[in-house]
């Protein structure tokens, strides 16, 4: 399966295209909006503001194919910044206006709290969704944030984790499947995640 990594100038591109080559699928980086047409599945990974995402996913002139994409009903996985622009508005750095895909904003963590948080932490899932098919409630996934989607719909929220604050960890509607934490940073969960995915995005009914 051809898998497009969306490349609008963030980081860990490669670790996203290692991940999804081990499992089987067939990573493409690239930043031309044409090549969402042809793919038959999207990762969007990223770290950074959303502020600057957003900013160079329009230098990129990404924005309207993405919406496009996704409102086609076709595979779209958001990595950490990728599930946080999937939002209406983020709080990071002032009021920034996102994708708009998902009802809900980004705020930051509390405070006292040392941020960003970054590290090892469970995920516990909340509603069963095949992206978790062989992974095991409570496994550890790998985190680097200092702010958390708060969504209108509680019903997209998957997976938690506890933070002094539960956030979402993992959130789904359709076709579009988000995580908070790094999956090509988790180990054997992380890369299982993966696998779930393409297999999903490739019409593998899972359990």
């Amino acid at each position: 399966m051809r898998v497009l990594i969306v490349d609008y100038g963030a980081g860990n591109l490669r670790s996203v295209a290692r991940a999804v080559a081990h499992v089987g699928g067939e990573p493409a980086i690239s930043s031309a909006p044409g090549d969402l047409a042809e793919a038959e599945a999207v990762v969007m990974p990223g770290v950074g503001a959303a502020a600057d995402t957003m900013r160079n996913l329009g230098e990129h002139g990404l924005v309207g194919p993405l919406k496009e994409y996704i409102a086609g009903g076709r595979p779209f996985l958001g990595v950490c910044m990728g599930q946080q622009v999937l939002f209406d508005a983020s709080e990071e750095g002032g009021e920034h206006p996102c994708l708009g895909l998902l009802p809900g904003r980004v705020r930051r963590l509390p405070d006292g709290l040392k941020v960003p948080h970054m590290g090892w932490n469970r995920v516990r899932i909340v509603r069963p969704h095949p992206i978790f098919e062989g992974i095991d409630d409570g496994s550890f996934f790998y985190f680097v944030h200092s702010y958390y989607p708060q969504p209108e719909d509680p019903s997209v929220v998957i997976g938690v984790t506890d933070y002094a604050v539960e956030f979402p960890a993992v959130v789904a509607k359709d076709n579009i499947v988000a995580t908070q934490f790094h999956p090509e940073k988790s180990g054997t969960a992380g890369l299982r995640l993966y696998e779930n995915f393409l297999r999903v995005a490739s019409g593998v009914k899972l359990a």
